[in-house]
């Protein structure tokens, strides 16, 4: 039996790591032994030829659990089997024959008008001949290119058996480096797959020969197989869903109109408080606090920004659609802060709860914005109470994952020794985690501010009154000049907000 070189490797542990190859390999032992000590003599990848990878291809790689290897070749194999399927039984002249028969159907449509015209006397007889001849010659055109299309199977038989060829060599010169890096992963966390595993053959085999074999016919023969055309279905199954989601919806508003109506209640007056402020306030105090705030919070070279920005929103007509903008965005964004960092703090130290809330959070963050009026628009109606409820669904997601991460790396160190000296849960979270982990949920909070400013376009489809109002019409009237000026007012009050959310860094 050939082993570890002992010149590289000291002697028990040359043992050992022998007996750590043949408890990985499963088959073969004595084999990866030699390859594994081959490439162990120098990092990087060391060229090696796996002939049962050459052979099995992908299945190889399935069967010793290297899944997403065994995709990769699959891909690249099925590939070359399409072209070897076209070159031997591919209906390679299908297109141009179809044209054919199309340019044929009209080509004798011509001749009936042909004879009508002879018969009538018609003056439009001249023209239609000239037609007629020119069908004549496109369907001459199209016959001999799906005669000559036919004739290239050869080609594809070529170029399919060379790009096999081609996969097999790098499937064979990479079968050992990855398996020799699962090995390395093996050894340091058992749950890595390791051996040669008949039920990953039987699977692997499985879903390769599927994969081959309906590509290769759907492609070589697309008019064999209709079911290979289409995904089995019936119109009336969606139509029949969508009625049933529909009832649901119905019952919903019906059952919860005091809740639904209330929360619009609710919804408009803070909006009309905060509007009461932006809005009716004279501009120059608005602006004037404003631009103190940036001061105070980043400086005077943001502060001059914001004036600058401020000037532009003035001057060319957008102060109070700005105004009303940032007041639909201010009461969605205060909602989404009020509520997400307490419930981030909650989900933080109840991981069975976070588990639940995250499959929420991650539907909200996935699904497209403009599916959010939906629902919106059913329950509440259109106005500006319904675009604070789509922002706000837009815009939670942020704060509420960035105050549980924040909180998760807090040092346990320092929580234990803040515990060693006494201190209360009330303390330990108000002088402790939430002082440390204020820059990540600022973070957080910022992300949820500029989400919420994202979808002030969205939300004027539902009536949402300001800026996006502005770039709807130019959208609708291509109007790409006010729709420039309208996406920088915008813009800027993105910055603004961004800029004395951050503070400074």
């Amino acid at each position: 039996m050939q082993h570890i070189d002992q010149s590289q490797i000291k002697p028990e542990t040359a043992g050992r790591l022998n007996a750590l190859v043949a408890e990985f390999t499963g088959q073969s032992q004595v084999y990866y032994q030699r390859v594994f000590s081959y490439m162990m003599e120098a990092p990087g990848y060391r060229f090696t030829l796996n002939r049962a990878a050459a052979l099995l291809g992908p299945v190889w790689f399935g069967a010793r659990g290297l899944w997403s290897w065994f995709l990769g070749f699959l891909l690249l194999e099925t590939l070359a089997y399409i072209q070897i399927a076209m070159g031997l039984f591919g209906d390679l002249g299908r297109d141009s024959r179809l044209r054919a028969e199309q340019i044929a159907q009209t080509l004798d449509l011509r001749h009936q008008q042909i004879a009508a015209a002879e018969a009538s006397g018609a003056s439009s007889l001249e023209s239609l001949k000239r037609a007629a001849e020119s069908l004549e010659a496109a369907l001459e055109g199209a016959q001999q290119a799906a005669a000559a299309a036919n004739a290239s199977g050869t080609i594809y038989l070529v170029a399919g058996a060379a790009l096999l060829l081609v996969v097999k060599f790098l499937a064979a010169s990479l079968a050992n480096w990855t398996l020799e890096e699962q090995f390395a992963r093996w050894r340091s966390d058992r749950r890595v797959a390791s051996g040669w595993s008949m039920p990953r053959l039987i699977v692997s085999s499985f879903l390769a020969a599927a994969v081959v074999v309906l590509s290769a016919l759907k492609f070589a023969m697309p008019d064999a197989f209709s079911l290979l055309n289409a995904f089995p279905t019936n119109r009336d199954w969606r139509l029949n869903v969508g009625d049933g989601v529909q009832a649901a919806f119905d019952w919903t508003k019906t059952s919860g109109r005091g809740f639904f109506d209330g929360l619009t209640a609710g919804m408009r007056t803070l909006l009309d408080w905060i509007e009461v402020v932006l809005v009716d306030t004279p501009w120059p105090v608005v602006a004037l606090v404003i631009v103190m705030l940036a001061y105070l919070s980043a400086g005077a070279r943001v502060a001059i920004f914001t004036g600058a920005a401020l000037a532009y929103l003035g001057l060319l007509d957008f102060w109070e659609k700005a105004m009303t903008t940032i007041a639909l965005l201010g009461a969605a964004a205060l909602i989404s802060i009020t509520l997400g960092i307490p419930l981030g703090i909650y989900c933080a130290r109840r991981p069975k709860v976070f588990a639940v809330v995250r499959p929420v959070l991650d539907f909200m963050q996935s699904m497209p914005s403009f599916v959010y009026l939906i629902p919106v628009v059913a329950f509440i109606g259109s106005g500006k109470p319904a675009g604070v409820v789509a922002t706000m669904i837009f815009g939670s997601p942020p704060v509420i994952r960035f105050t549980v991460l924040g909180l998760q790396q807090v040092p346990e160190t320092v929580r234990e020794a803040a515990l060693a000296f006494g201190a209360t849960p009330r303390y330990l979270l108000w002088r402790v985690d939430l002082p440390l982990a204020r820059n990540t949920i600022m973070a957080g909070v910022n992300q949820t501010i500029l989400l919420s400013l994202a979808m002030v376009v969205v939300a004027s489809l539902i009536g949402a009154k300001g800026l996006g109002e502005d770039v709807l019409e130019a959208l609708q009237y291509a109007a790409a000049g006010q729709g420039i000026l309208a996406g920088l007012a915008i813009l800027f009050c993105a910055l603004i907000l961004d800029r004395i959310v951050a503070g400074k860094r």
